[in-house]
């Protein structure tokens, strides 16, 4: 049950991974937070096409001292329906990406290639079921996506979640769902995991690709106003109220469950652009700050923890 591979943890300031989010995390949120101390991620579907992809890995690559910066990670949607899911494979080991998160999909097809450079494969998961197979499939490590976390979501309690699957894993685990301060992060280790996924808090950074109104409609949310549906993606999803209202759904009556056809919903506006995700932690959410100053204030936060 133990790894093959992990990345090295010396420049990690806290314990924590900055979540790749859809069309909110890019190269500048992923450099700043790797300088900060933390775990700097992004969707490679963020990048309009393969060419820009690139252009992103070659900037974050330029940019960060692998000795000096804590390590990077790429999300590969590893579903059929990825037409780009081989290329985008391919530019991660090219790149030799120190960690790739699979989601959506089995990460099966990506664990040799990954090996092979000498990388870490983390599977994005939402029920104990994957995680079994994620593990099966030699994966290094498990992201459980729980109850709460933004766009797509789990739907067991963070607390269930890692109990029941310390219960047959003793690697990695890194834990997401509602996750917004450095108290929290130390709770997410107390539970038994090894580190925390930070999405939502990150949407509200200067760094974020997040338009202002989205910012400013994430900061005046609170836990009610989450809502989840399939409807969107045919995946479980974390939504704002506001961005469904605006983009002509009634959150009392969502629609069907829609088919899970990634590059349908990357390329489609009103699926993402219009409709914003978030998690159940926005309501511990206030201010926009830079993604250094928000390191910063989770690092002194979880050190507080650590001290109580």
């Amino acid at each position: 049950m133990t790894p093959t591979a992990d990345f090295s943890l010396s420049q990690l300031r806290i314990p924590a991974f900055q979540a790749p989010m859809f069309l909110q995390s890019g190269p500048d949120m992923v450099i700043a937070a790797c300088k900060a101390g933390m775990v700097g991620s992004f969707p490679a579907l963020n990048a309009r096409t393969s060419g820009q992809l690139e252009e992103w890995l070659q900037r974050i690559t330029g940019e960060l001292d692998p000795v000096v910066d804590a390590p990077w990670a790429i999300n590969l949607m590893m579903h059929r329906s990825n037409a780009r899911r081989d290329e985008d494979l391919a530019l991660a080991v090219k790149y030799r990406a120190p960690i790739v998160i699979s989601a959506l999909g089995s990460p099966r097809d990506a664990v040799e290639a990954v090996h092979g450079y000498g990388g870490s494969i983390y599977a994005d998961v939402i029920t104990v079921s994957f995680a079994r197979k994620a593990i099966a499939a030699g994966v290094d490590g498990l992201v459980l996506v729980a109850a709460g976390a933004g766009g797509h979501t789990g739907q067991l309690s963070g607390f269930a979640f890692v109990e029941e699957v310390r219960r047959f894993w003793d690697g990695p685990i890194v834990l997401g769902g509602g996750i917004s301060s450095g108290r929290a992060v130390r709770a997410a280790e107390v539970l038994g995991a090894n580190y925390a996924y930070l999405g939502t808090r990150f949407i509200a950074t200067e760094e974020s690709l997040a338009v202002d109104e989205y910012k400013q409609m994430l900061l005046a949310a609170g836990g009610e106003d989450i809502i989840c549906s399939d409807a969107l993606t045919g995946v479980k999803a974390n939504w704002l109220r506001g961005s469904l209202e605006q983009a002509g759904y009634d959150p009392h009556n969502m629609p069907q469950a829609g088919d899970i056809d990634i590059t349908a919903a990357a390329g489609d506006s009103k699926r993402w652009r219009d409709v914003w995700a978030a998690g159940q932690g926005a309501g511990a959410i206030d201010d926009i700050l830079p993604v250094a100053d928000l390191v910063e204030r989770l690092v002194n936060e979880y050190k507080a923890a650590l001290e109580a």
